[in-house]
């Protein structure tokens, strides 16, 4: 039987790669002004991803530029929700001048792994995104705080898994600062997505087999090689009897 998988993207960080990854890719995140992105690269993005049929969904981050939205701010109530609402609308202001929807939204680095393991912020993030509960589903990682209480609170949530980072045996990603957290060589790449792909099962940094939910994968748009592991995929997804969604 032929499966069929959504890989998703980072993008509009200010690599430049779009028009290259996205033949090889059916959805993409994209930068709206948190840790990269403007009015103009959102724009120059969404033509593209119209082009070659990707959905467009929104990367909010915490705002912080310097550090690419790596590292955790302490944010007041009123200025967190003010930050990631302008975030999202901007980008959703931009999709519907081009009569697009947005399909998704997926916090970007610090903010996305603090919701998995932070209830207490995860509650406020969904507080402040609530009104796209009916109407824009949430990439979330499997089992994560943010996974159970967006759907406790009605969103439609989608698990994501990442084909090019390696876990630790509680389903957190390995730190950046690690020199294995990134998985760079398109072979390894690939065989970390079959076992996830297959088996719903990841082959943790330690070994050990932990049992994953995923039906949409990242690959990040940032990584030096992005293209020659994207491109690497597309060749080999036929002999496993993967398709790409599109």
């Amino acid at each position: 039987m032929e499966r069929e998988v959504d890989i998703n993207c980072d993008v509009g960080e200010g690599i430049g790669n779009e028009s290259s990854l996205f033949p090889m890719v059916s959805s993409c995140n994209l930068a709206c002004g948190g840790h990269a992105g403007d009015e103009r690269s959102m724009r120059k993005v969404i033509s593209l991803a119209e082009e070659h049929r990707v959905n467009v969904g929104a990367h909010p981050s915490y705002p912080d530029r310097e550090y690419f939205g790596r590292r955790s701010i302490k944010m007041s109530p009123g200025e967190f929700r003010n930050s990631i609402l302008s975030q999202i609308r901007s980008l959703e202001s931009l999709l519907d001048k081009q009569g697009l929807g947005m399909t998704h939204i997926k916090a970007h680095g610090a903010l996305y792994n603090d919701l998995a393991r932070d209830r207490e912020l995860a509650v406020r993030y969904l507080d402040v995104i609530s009104e796209y509960r009916d109407s824009v589903p949430l990439f979330v990682p499997w089992g994560s705080a943010i996974g159970l209480e967006a759907e406790n609170s009605g969103f439609t949530t989608i698990y994501e898994a990442f084909a090019d980072r390696n876990y630790e045996d509680d389903l957190t990603l390995v730190p950046r600062s690690s020199d294995n957290a990134l998985i760079t060589q398109p072979k390894e790449v690939l065989e970390h997505l079959l076992i996830m792909i297959k088996e719903s099962t990841v082959k943790t940094l330690h070994g050990k087999r932990v049992p994953i939910k995923a039906s949409t994968y990242c690959i990040h748009g940032d990584t030096s090689n992005a293209f020659e592991i994207l491109m690497y995929l597309s060749e080999e997804f036929p002999k496993h009897r993967i398709r790409l969604k599109k």
